[in-house]
């Protein structure tokens, strides 16, 4: 099937269903088992790793398809991380914990992102060995 025809279009919005469906609810686990703060920054900087090793994965490895891209990185990850919440969670908290989650969940954020980065370098390295 190429991309052009109509049931690519459809698996590639049924794998961001599915990808969606299984981010959200994780979400809910988290939220459920660390409660409201802890879960949004978790989720984010989980999200934010799994995303840059998913990345650069690509541009080092390229083991993973682009419809495994598009259910994990469009589908799974977007919906397990979420802005929104983070947003609402600052507002509604004090001042100084809000300026605490802001930036906990740049910097670690970013740092998830440096730490997929790693592993998808080092996971190239070993397979060009």
């Amino acid at each position: 099937m190429t991309d052009g025809h109509p049931l690519a279009t459809v698996e590639t919005y049924a794998l961001v269903a599915l990808g969606g469906f299984a981010g959200a609810n994780a979400r809910y686990v988290v939220d459920g088992a660390f409660g409201a703060l802890p879960a949004t920054l978790a989720v984010n900087v989980l999200g934010s790793a799994l995303l840059g090793f998913l990345l650069y994965e690509e541009a080092y490895l390229g083991v993973f398809s682009g419809p495994m891209r598009t259910a994990v990185g469009t589908g799974f990850l977007s919906s397990l991380t979420t802005y929104s919440t983070f947003a609402v969670q600052t507002y509604q908290a004090a001042p100084l914990v809000a300026a605490g989650n802001v930036a906990a969940n740049y910097a670690l954020g970013v740092a998830g992102v440096l730490v997929g980065r790693h592993v998808a370098l080092a996971l190239a390295r070993r397979t060009n060995q």
